[in-house]
């Protein structure tokens, strides 16, 4: 059970690295040349969607780490 929770912890946080790094990546590309119909740059889309998959993996990430102190704990 211990080592199921470590690797999904570190398949969570590996999550969170790629959310953030898709996240960067697309401020870094930002051209406000290119507007979808809204008149809104599209990078901007792609960055509030990577942040918002970023808190939710960091969210399921503390929750597995709890889980795997309760388990721990209860040894």
């Amino acid at each position: 059970m211990t080592i199921l929770l470590v690797l999904l912890i570190v398949a969570a946080a590996g999550a969170v690295a790629f959310a953030l790094v898709r996240g960067l990546h697309a401020f870094a590309n930002m051209r406000p040349t290119e507007l979808d119909k809204d008149g809104i740059p599209q990078s901007l889309g792609v960055q509030n969607k990577m942040m918002f998959a970023r808190v939710k993996w960091q969210a399921i990430t503390v929750m597995l780490l709890v889980v795997l102190l309760m388990v721990a704990g209860s040894r």
